[in-house]
């Protein structure tokens, strides 16, 4: 028996009532707190990482979303079909006639049975991660995967007959793949449809199977595919590959390739959207004097004139040094935060010349702990 799957409400932790933005800031938090490379051979964590992205893919999309309200899991599977009963209840004659089948299965997806599938079906999608470099993200860049996927017989055609060979109308089902059935109950006759057991619903029997594909018109196999990743793209964005997926049946079109992406930690930058955060250690005569800094981004190191008096916690903004909007309009910004390393393991010389250089300083020259202790005395004198 298949797993059932959790709420993606649940999975992301917010009501079913969550605005957009607290969806995504949910899924941002839950989405680094296992990520791979923060949980590095945590399979438990990589299981939890890939059922949040899929949450994610879910309610960030306005129709999907509206979907998963309506119909649970059910209503965002490729092949789940909304429609109506098929069939209803006209003036009460004794005699009912509508298929159950069809009735689980607009509400169950396929709880009460199983629907024929004689006509072209859309081949199921493939969803694969794809890790990349925190730069590679930010500009772009193009990746080469290999994806298992099922792919339409090329020695039958996807008939899965043998060559020179048809298949033959199921003589049971007349082609339909179903067969009704009638029975009585206390509230009169009742009809049901229910998949042929002789051809097993494909409405069609296939007496020299294709040796290849053994009958059934597809084959796994392995391929490589290229895939252009877009610039300024973010941790758990996917991108999809249309027809890329697995091969239909009967005719019907490939599924697509879901390709979700996932950064890896980068030891200086950390990302928020566009914008690019980093700190800058600096030395107590820098801090105090200013300086020219050479700033790290993800462009290259550019120059900063650090104002003197800078104090730890100072945050400046490099305009435009940020990542690319996905969109391909403009670039975020690089916020950069000074943390003022306090030296250690200092000579006695210099500890000499540093008491001697604070004795020279007044009050006036520490504005803030002056102003604290002003503020202490004050309250001091007040109780």
């Amino acid at each position: 028996m298949a797993e059932q799957k959790r709420d993606y409400y649940e999975v992301l932790g917010v009501s079913k009532s969550a605005s957009d933005d607290e969806i995504k800031k949910a899924y941002r938090k839950l989405a680094k707190q296992y990520h791979p490379d923060m949980n590095p051979g945590d399979k438990t964590a990589e299981t939890r990482f890939k059922e949040v992205n899929e949450a994610y893919e879910i309610l960030s999309d306005k129709d999907k979303r509206a979907r998963y309200d309506q119909f649970g899991h059910a209503g965002v599977d490729p092949n789940f079909n909304s429609g109506g009963f098929g069939g209803g209840f006209g003036g009460f004659d004794g005699s009912m006639d509508f298929d159950l089948g069809d009735i689980f299965s607009s509400f169950f997806g396929g709880g009460g049975g199983t629907r024929a599938r004689t006509g072209p079906q859309r081949g199921g999608d493939i969803r694969v991660q794809l890790t990349i470099d925190f730069e590679e993200a930010a500009f772009g860049c193009e990746k080469e995967i290999t994806v298992g996927r099922t792919e339409t017989c090329t020695d039958c055609g996807g008939t899965g007959c043998a060559k020179g060979t048809t298949a033959e109308v199921c003589p049971d089902c007349h082609g339909t793949g179903t067969v009704r059935t009638q029975r009585q109950t206390i509230m009169g006759t009742m009809m049901s449809t229910s998949p042929c057991s002789k051809c097993g619903g494909t409405g069609k029997i296939i007496h020299q199977p294709c040796p290849i594909c053994r009958g059934t018109g597809s084959a796994k196999k392995q391929k490589k595919i290229t895939v252009k990743v877009p610039a300024g793209i973010d941790d758990g964005q996917a991108i999809s590959l249309r027809g890329q997926g697995n091969a239909g049946r009967s005719g019907g079109p490939a599924g697509d390739l879901v390709i979700v992406i996932a950064l890896r930690r980068h030891p200086v930058f950390q990302r928020e959207g566009s914008n690019v955060y980093c700190e800058q250690p600096v030395t107590f005569i820098q801090a105090a004097l200013g300086a020219e800094l050479e700033i790290p981004t993800i462009d290259g190191k550019v120059k900063y004139d650090l104002p003197e008096g800078t104090q730890t916690g100072t945050t400046f903004r490099l305009r435009g040094k940020g990542i690319p909007n996905i969109n391909g309009r403009g670039r975020g910004d690089q916020y950069v935060t000074v943390v003022v390393e306090v030296p250690k393991n200092l000579n006695s010389e210099q500890k000499e010349a540093l008491k001697r250089f604070g004795e020279t300083l007044s009050p006036e020259n520490h504005k803030k702990n002056k102003s604290f202790l002003d503020m202490f005395d004050k309250r001091k004198k007040k109780s």
